[in-house]
């Protein structure tokens, strides 16, 4: 996807390898309506390895925002999770590129992010093998769950009771670029 190949790189702990934008919508009669920059922050008791840094990203371009497979992602997010209208979204739009032999999909390891829904969808991935995205009941369980995201394919849960966390991804040509291109979206549950 064009979009994707023109994600910046941050200042962030993480910035070299995970290009991202991010915005925060509202899911409103069926549309996305974007509601304004917004800073990104986690706990250090969530995230150990950025926690507690505030962390500034390039919103997603209007023309992905309000492209019809955006609205449809945000319309099955809304409904799967049954959020009431006028329900905060916050969307990441994140290319992984495998920089190294190996590179983190996940440098914060087995995690949640603070919400209580998510959804990881799969959009291209290019020249990698590993990014398998694993699902805990706790953090010191083996995973119950398992996937690689082909193309198209998401993955949904309540992040508020499971833990999350991704195998790391490397070039198979290692001459060649790597990288995983997904969306993240994430809501609380609370009343809009």
């Amino acid at each position: 996807m064009p979009s994707f190949s023109g994600l910046p790189h941050t200042q962030h702990a993480d910035g070299k390898y995970r290009l991202r934008r991010y915005s925060v919508v509202k899911h409103l009669n069926g549309h996305v309506v974007e509601i304004g920059r917004r800073n990104f922050v986690q706990s250090d008791e969530i995230n150990h390895f950025q926690g507690n840094v505030v962390r500034h990203f390039e919103p997603i371009d209007d023309a992905v925002l309000q492209s019809a497979g955006m609205e449809e992602m945000c319309n099955l997010f809304a409904e799967s999770n049954a959020l009431p209208e006028g329900a905060e979204i916050e969307i990441h739009q994140m290319r992984v590129v495998a920089i190294h032999h190996e590179t983190q999909v996940a440098p914060e390891g087995i995690h949640q992010d603070g919400f209580d829904h998510i959804a990881m969808i799969g959009i291209h991935r290019q020249n990698i093998v590993g990014g398998e995205i694993m699902l805990y009941a706790d953090n010191h369980q083996p995973p119950f769950f398992k996937k690689v995201l082909a193309d198209g394919e998401a993955v949904l849960l309540a992040d508020s009771k499971l833990w999350h966390n991704a195998t790391p991804i490397s070039p198979i040509v290692p001459e060649q670029e790597g990288h995983l291109d997904l969306f993240v979206l994430t809501a609380r549950g609370e009343k809009a």
